[in-house]
C-alpha cells in the first residue's frame, strides 16, 4: 500500500542528515588534533615554558594546567617545572588546589604528532634524562622502578632546583 506520508518523511530525513553531516563533521574535528577536551594546543617550537622560559620542542615531555578565576592555560617543558610551578604559586593562586584544576602530562611512548594525554596523578613515573634534567618522564602503564605522582614529586622537591 502506498504512504505518501512516509514518503515524506524520508525524504525529509534523508536531507536533514545530509545537511548536518557537516556540521558533526566540524564539530568533531575539534578534538581530532589530538588535544583533549579543555587543553589549549602548545605551539610547538614556539611556545614556551611558563616557570624556566625554554621552547616547548621535546613532545614526550609536555605539561599543561589549566584552570583559576580566567581558565588560564599554562604550559610546560618538563613535568619538574610543573612541580616546582605549583609549590611556588599555590599561595598566591589557592585555585590550584581546586580539584576543577586540569592538567596533562604527555605519554613518553607517543610517536609523532600523536600524542597520548594523561592526568599525572595517574601516569606512572620513570627516570628518563629530560628537557630542564629533573630526569622523570609519564607512562599510562607502570614499568620496573616506576613512581606514582606523589612520589615522585616528594623526590624532586627534596632534590631541589
Amino acid at each position: 500500500m502506498y504512504h505518501p506520508e512516509r514518503r515524506q518523511f524520508l525524504g525529509r530525513l534523508s536531507t536533514a542528515c545530509f545537511l548536518l553531516t557537516p556540521l558533526a563533521a566540524a564539530l568533531s574535528a575539534c578534538q581530532q588534533d589530538g588535544w583533549p577536551e579543555g587543553m589549549v594546543e602548545i605551539k610547538w617550537d614556539r611556545d614556551t615554558c611558563v616557570r624556566c622560559s625554554m621552547v616547548i620542542s621535546d613532545r614526550r615531555f609536555a605539561a599543561q594546567l589549566r584552570g583559576g578565576p580566567q581558565n588560564t592555560a599554562y604550559k610546560f617543558d618538563d613535568i619538574g617545572c610543573l612541580v616546582f610551578w605549583i609549590r611556588d604559586k599555590t599561595a598566591g593562586m589557592p585555585w590550584l588546589a581546586d580539584p576543577t584544576t586540569r592538567m596533562w602530562v604527555a605519554d613518553m611512548n607517543s610517536k609523532g604528532q600523536d600524542i597520548r594525554w594523561l592526568d599525572p596523578h595517574h601516569a606512572h613515573y620513570v627516570g628518563r634524562h629530560s628537557p630542564m634534567g629533573y630526569n622523570f618522564a609519564a607512562t599510562a602503564q607502570p614499568q620496573a622502578g616506576s613512581q606514582d605522582f606523589a612520589s615522585m614529586r616528594e623526590h624532586l622537591l627534596a632534590r631541589g632546583k
